[in-house]
């Protein structure tokens, strides 16, 4: 109760330094993941069809995976120092596996006649990619971007370690200064910038469940 208390009372006497956080961790997110989004996609519809590189990159994807967050951070230190930049790139190699496998699973099991009555109407690669496999393909590409939208906020806290800002300055602050009621606001601010990622991207991806079987 001590603790609440007094993130009770920090909030209430700096609200413009927790928005200012708030801010710069949901700049950082949609930043990283509409990077990784904007990769994964086409690349996701590059190799689909190519079973060389379809395996190739959802191998790729997995290793990405297994790679610590603060490694990659760690590891873009020399090549582009500290700050907002690579906070990005890394939150973007974290958005990238799960869209892309996604991706590359979904048009792979995209419904063969469907596919075919598109060839017979006279549609281009990219046409049949974007007009027919795509919307069939949405379902299990929207579950990757969900995976990675979540995965993406709750990393976006390391970014304080190389001086991307967000809410993991407040938890780091309260660490250093031994001040629990600012770190006890940043760890809840966090979770529950996660928690509401997945229940939008839930509530939205089961809204296209529906539309899609009601079609």
């Amino acid at each position: 109760m001590e603790a609440i208390a007094g993130g009770a009372a920090w909030l209430g006497s700096h609200p413009g330094a927790f928005l200012g956080a708030v801010w710069e961790h949901l700049l950082l997110s949609l930043t990283g993941l509409g990077i990784g989004i904007a990769i994964a996609l086409p690349a996701g519809l590059l190799v689909a069809r190519r079973a060389r590189l379809a395996e190739a990159a959802i191998a790729l994807a997995g290793g990405l995976r297994t790679i610590p967050s603060l490694a990659v951070l760690a590891a873009l230190l020399p090549l582009l120092g500290v700050g907002f930049t690579p906070s990005v790139v890394a939150l973007a190699l974290l958005a990238l596996p799960p869209v892309l496998v996604n991706t590359v699973i979904g048009l792979n099991s995209a419904d063969a006649a469907a596919l075919e009555a598109a060839r017979g109407l006279g549609l281009g690669r990219w046409q049949r990619a974007w007009q027919v496999e795509l919307p069939l393909a949405a379902p299990l590409v929207f579950a990757g971007l969900r995976i990675a939208a979540v995965q993406v906020v709750s990393a976006a806290a390391l970014a304080t370690f190389i001086g991307g800002g967000g809410l993991g300055d407040l938890v780091t602050q309260g660490l250093a200064l031994l001040d629990t009621g600012r770190m006890l606001v940043g760890a809840l601010a966090i979770a529950l910038l996660a928690l509401a990622t997945e229940a939008g991207l839930g509530l939205l991806e089961r809204r296209l469940h529906r539309r899609i079987e009601g079609a």
